[in-house]
């Protein structure tokens, strides 16, 4: 097991996956005083990825240090860094429904896509998921993003029909639900 996070235990695999410079990969969950780093990376994946969230970068950019402390002390964030670069990001919220949490604000950095980031980025928020006492977890994915779908498909998540339009200035995009039970 490789211990990121006191909290937070991940197991390691040992593939070829987690091999070279992906072995030095560490998932942190951030505090509030890390609101810096969040701001950072939240605003590089909405200038990276915008059709991939509802929200945007130019209303990212308008939040203050006390919001951007707030979100942080509102979610479990987790951030994924190689030599302390950041290269992921995705947070864990309560869910609408009882017993249920959301991920949310998934992101990877572009060079890092498909070398097994994204996996323990949704490993970090499962995990945290289940010492919170949640029974499920979902998330919405942007209707048209098949990357990220299979690699939710890959920890367990089916799609459940349900689709809504991603919101904000978004509504002209829709976006898919999908869950798995936690345990």
């Amino acid at each position: 097991m490789a211990v990121n996070n006191a909290g937070i235990m991940l197991p390691d695999s040992g593939s070829a996956r987690q091999g070279g410079e992906l072995a030095e990969l560490v998932i942190r969950r951030l505090a509030a005083a890390d609101w810096a780093a969040f701001r950072e990376v939240r605003l590089a994946a909405l200038r990276d990825a915008p059709e991939a969230f509802g929200s945007t970068a130019s209303d990212a950019e308008k939040l203050d240090q006390a919001e951007w402390r707030r979100r942080l002390e509102q979610r479990a964030v987790f951030l994924a860094e190689v030599a302390s670069q950041p290269v992921g990001l995705a947070a864990g919220v309560d869910g609408d429904r009882p017993g249920e949490a959301e991920l949310i604000s998934m992101w990877v950095a572009p060079a890092w896509r498909g070398h097994g980031v994204g996996d323990r980025l949704v490993d970090a928020v499962l995990a945290w998921a289940a010492s919170e006492q949640f029974t499920t977890l979902c998330l919405w994915v942007a209707a048209g993003n098949a990357r990220a779908e299979r690699l939710y498909a890959r920890h367990g998540f089916a799609a459940t029909g349900r689709v809504q339009p991603m919101g904000g200035e978004r509504v002209d995009l829709l976006e898919f639900e999908m869950r798995r039970r936690i345990g």
